[in-house]
């Protein structure tokens, strides 16, 4: 009995050795004491040290796993801004569209009245010149303070409107037609002024619905509409060409005595226009 608990003893320690070799590590005081065990109960407690030494190593590998999946990641990206960088180079000394010169807003260019109408004294010493398009937000919203000004320097300021309708508007040109033809009752800046509150629903049914509400005739509206558009379609032409001649690359471009103007509110029209009438 002796010789065999002694030989079990041995086999225990090589089997502790074994295991704890793959990270799990059992005293040699434990090994001796496991000697005395039954042998079913040290043959369990093995196979449950097995099982926590392999869940040991899967957790272990899929942490590392997961850690060199990231700094694979990571040298994929370097390589590719390393690759990308000799394009980048390449790319910036290849040479460049050109770009559309600085505005020079001492400029003076030539604006004719021509057939457009005017508000304010026909002949008085500073002039608002504005090129719009009914359907741009941007006109609708700064529009009103030119009109504020002109009337804050009566008798002296007096705007003309140019019209510039835009070929994504597909509403701007009826809309321009509109106003033409309100403006043969008189009624051209009262009609401006409704479509432009009423820009996002323009139609040829809501151009008649605001020639009522502009006070117009509205059956001899509708005929000069009919009648007229050809002239009408001239005058919108002249405009457009007017104002590719004169740098107008967008909407709306204002010109304060011939020159382009950078002002949008009341106050800034009123300062630059007090500048002209010292």
């Amino acid at each position: 009995m002796e010789n065999n608990n002694k030989l079990l003893t041995v086999v225990l320690v090589a089997l502790t050795a074994v295991v704890g070799g793959l990270g799990v590590v059992f005293s040699v005081g434990m090994a001796i004491q496991s000697a005395t065990m039954p042998m079913t109960s040290v043959l369990k407690e093995i196979a449950d040290g097995q099982k926590k030494m392999e869940a040991s190593i899967i957790q272990s590998g899929k942490s590392e796993l997961k850690a060199l999946e990231v700094r694979l990641a990571a040298l994929e990206t370097e390589v590719t801004m390393l690759k990308s960088r000799p394009q980048l180079a390449e790319r910036a000394q290849q040479p460049q569209p050109p770009q559309p010169p600085a505005e020079d807003l001492n400029k003076v260019y030539d604006l004719p009245v021509g057939s457009s109408h005017i508000l304010g004294a026909k002949n008085a010493k500073v002039t608002i010149t504005i090129f719009e398009d009914y359907q741009c937000p941007f006109c609708g919203k700064f529009y009103p303070a030119a009109l504020e000004a002109q009337k804050a320097f009566p008798g002296n300021v007096r705007v003309i409107v140019k019209h510039f309708p835009l070929p994504f508007h597909n509403m701007a040109r009826p809309a321009a037609k509109a106003a033409i033809a309100a403006g043969e009752q008189g009624k051209f800046f009262e009609m401006s002024d409704l479509i432009f509150a009423n820009a996002a629903a323009l139609s040829d049914d809501k151009f008649k619905e605001l020639a009522g509400k502009a006070g117009l005739n509205v059956d001899k509206f509708l005929k000069d509409l009919k009648d007229k558009d050809a002239d009408y379609e001239k005058a919108i032409q002249a405009d457009m060409e007017l104002g590719a001649r004169s740098d107008v690359r967008g909407t709306p471009t204002y010109f304060l005595n011939g020159k382009k103007s950078n002002a949008r509110s009341a106050e800034e029209w009123k300062a630059q226009i007090g500048e002209l009438l010292k």
